[in-house]
């Protein structure tokens, strides 16, 4: 794989960001309180609660840990599994949880689907490992 493909772009960037989303989600809200479902938004946007930042650490390592052995395989699934987080907020809809336990708002919702698209893109842009290249003449 290229070293700059558009996966590992995506791994590396996508995974560091939400890393940090994680940690910063941390500070607004730690509670994994169920019954009710705490929330905090960030920065006044986007809802978070402890479940919802170990979520974002796990994705986030992953990518990062991801990045130089299998980019494309966590591009393409991590956008698949956040386009169907995108559909599954439409559903619960803004102010809801997932699986109850995991706030959303109407702007999660939207970064969820433009994750999910640049996920699926960067990982259907980017060559499999041990294609075959075109020959140089």
């Amino acid at each position: 794989m290229s070293t700059f493909s558009p996966a590992r772009l995506y791994a590396l960037g996508v995974g560091g960001v939400l890393v940090v989303a994680g940690i910063v989600g941390f500070l607004y809200n730690g509670s994994f309180s169920v019954d009710p479902v705490e929330r905090d938004a960030v920065f006044g946007i986007l809802e978070v609660n402890g479940w919802h930042n170990v979520v974002h650490l796990a994705t986030g390592g992953l990518g990062l840990a991801l990045a130089g052995v299998a980019a494309r395989a966590y591009a393409l699934t991590l956008g698949a599994v956040y386009t169907l987080v995108f559909v599954l907020g439409l559903i619960v809809g803004d102010g809801g949880n997932l699986l109850g336990l995991i706030p959303i708002n109407t702007e999660d919702n939207v970064l969820h689907l433009l994750l999910g698209l640049l996920g699926l893109a960067a990982g259907l842009l980017s060559p499999r490992v041990g294609a075959r290249q075109p020959a140089r003449a």
